[in-house]
């Protein structure tokens, strides 16, 4: 994921920050306890797409 990206993509729900998931192809918004997939190399902020996150998984990111 290209940082220049990441520093201006935002959590559409929540307007905060993303984390990137290297492992997982994701971007973390903790704050929405949403997980937004990458996909091909292009992140698919559409929270219909995304997966929820649980507490456990939430702890990983503090």
């Amino acid at each position: 994921m290209d940082r220049k990206l990441l520093d201006i993509l935002v959590c559409p729900i929540t307007k905060g920050t993303l984390i990137y998931d290297r492992e997982a192809q994701e971007l973390i918004s903790k704050s929405a306890k949403l997980a937004y997939p990458i996909r091909n190399g292009f992140p698919t902020l559409l929270p219909n797409e995304a997966r929820h996150l649980d507490s456990s998984e939430l702890e990983r990111w503090k």
